[in-house]
Formats: structure tokens, C-alpha cells, sequence
């Protein structure tokens, strides 16, 4: 069985997989100064849970946008799995898929997987939306290239921010606020970041396929796409194993060479 990493700015995903089915997936808190054997004992009780031990794993794959954690997840695969992981982003990894940008080598390992499952899922041009740390919007080709992106400040990223900046701004929850206009300071910020990423989402979905000039499915993917999705009909479906199915797909791509 593979075991899939997904190590993000805001959390540590792990999925096994059995063939091309998930058989589960746990989240853990982004820290870099966690090391390999915490690693270990974290994950080894998650499996136990599952009936599942290190020894049933031979084979894992890392995606990381945090340079800093790549060598104790490494480390992780090296002595408790007994195997070398693939690193997506390594110059020796085929992906099946060119970045069309002018540094490929700067496109986060995160978006080259929701590329890769994007085409493998979708016929024609797709825009992944990713509700991540940061809210991304890549641009998928039809024959599966990476063709390009658009990067924002994700919600909970800016809702922070308005509590750093402003000494009288408290920390709010991310919230669908049922009227636009608040009565209060704390409805009047879930307003604010709710509604104005609707008004954000929206309109750059809307600019991109009008500067791109074909037809293109919508797929969200992240952790707040569920919240968003009721008022953006222009998504049209919700993925939120992308990254992870997508961090397969290029496991068994390179199996086979």
C-alpha cells in the first residue's frame, strides 16, 4: 500500500491507498520542528485503527510547499516504511504534464498534483479552486498542462490579518453571514470575508474564463469549499481529495517507467 503526503502551509495531510481506492486519510497540524520518530508514533496509532501497521506499507510519495519538513517526512519513510519516497517537484519525476509558466520550477507540488487528478477526473479546460492558506485558482489545459494561475489571500488568512492589524478586531470563525449588512463588529468581519469572497470567487472564475476564451468545468477543492459552494453556482463540483488522488495518480505513473 502507498502512503500519500501532503504537507500544505496549514496542515499535514496522510491518505493510504490501496491500488486507486482510498482506504483513509488523517490531518495533522503543520510544525517544523516535529521530527521523524513523532511522526512514527502519531501515525503508527492512526493505523493500529485501521488494523494496519508500518509493515503494510512499501511505497510513499511527498508533496510539500514547506521545504522545512521535507527532511523528517523523509526521514519518516526512510526508517519506518523501509522506502525511498518519491518527492513531486524533483527533477526526475514524470508527471505526465508541462507548467506553462515562466518558472516552472516555482508552481507549489500541491497544484501539479490537483493538475494531474483535475485532467485525469475532468474532460477539457478546468479551474481548480483551492481553499488552502492561500485561495488559488489554476488553470488547467485541455491536454492537462498547467496553463497558468491566480493567487489570493485565503479567508482565514485575511480574517487574521484583520485581527492582527486592528487592535479593536477580534478573532473571529469564518461564518456565512445571513444578512450583508451587521449590527455588530464580529458579524459585520463574517460579513466582510464571507461575502466578499463570494464577490472575490466569483468574479475572477467569471474573468478567467472570459480571458481564457473556452469552455471550462469549475472543481473546488480545500477546506472551506463546502462553506462557499451554496452561493457560487459557478462551481460546479467539489473535489476534496484532489491533491491527494492526484499524488497517486504520479506514484503509479512513475511505477510503471
Amino acid at each position: 500500500m502507498l502512503l500519500a503526503i501532503d504537507a500544505g502551509n496549514t496542515n499535514i495531510v496522510f491518505a493510504i491507498y490501496d491500488g486507486k481506492e482510498m482506504r483513509k486519510q488523517w490531518r495533522a497540524v503543520t510544525q517544523v520542528a516535529r521530527t521523524a520518530d513523532e511522526y512514527a508514533v502519531w501515525l503508527s496509532q492512526l493505523l493500529m485503527l485501521e488494523k494496519l501497521s508500518f509493515g503494510d506499507l512499501d511505497a510513499a510519495i511527498i508533496a510539500t510547499v514547506v521545504p522545512a519538513v521535507l527532511f523528517d517526512l523523509r526521514a519518516l519513510c526512510r526508517s519506518y516504511l523501509n522506502c525511498e519516497p518519491l518527492i513531486v517537484g524533483d527533477p526526475t519525476i514524470d508527471l505526465g504534464i508541462k507548467a506553462n509558466v515562466d518558472r516552472p520550477q516555482a508552481v507549489g507540488a500541491d497544484r501539479l498534483c490537483n493538475t494531474v487528478a483535475a485532467h485525469e477526473r475532468y474532460p477539457g479546460a478546468v479551474i481548480v479552486v483551492d481553499f488552502g492558506t492561500a485561495t488559488n485558482f489554476d488553470i488547467v489545459a485541455e491536454n492537462g498542462d498547467f496553463d497558468g494561475s491566480v493567487i489570493a489571500p485565503g479567508a482565514n488568512l485575511s480574517i487574521e490579518a484583520l485581527h492582527q492589524a486592528a487592535a479593536l478586531l477580534p478573532r473571529v470563525a469564518i461564518h456565512r453571514a445571513h444578512k450583508v449588512i451587521g449590527r455588530d463588529t464580529v458579524p459585520s468581519m463574517q460579513s466582510g470575508v464571507y461575502w466578499g469572497y463570494v464577490g472575490l470567487i466569483d468574479g475572477l472564475i467569471a474573468r478567467i474564463k472570459a480571458e481564457y476564451a473556452k469552455p471550462m468545468t469549475v472543481v473546488a477543492t480545500g477546506g472551506l469549499a463546502h462553506l462557499f459552494r451554496p452561493d457560487i453556482p459557478a462551481i460546479q463540483h467539489i473535489d476534496p481529495d484532489l491533491t491527494m488522488r492526484g499524488l497517486m495518480l504520479i506514484h503509479a505513473r512513475n511505477q510503471k517507467r
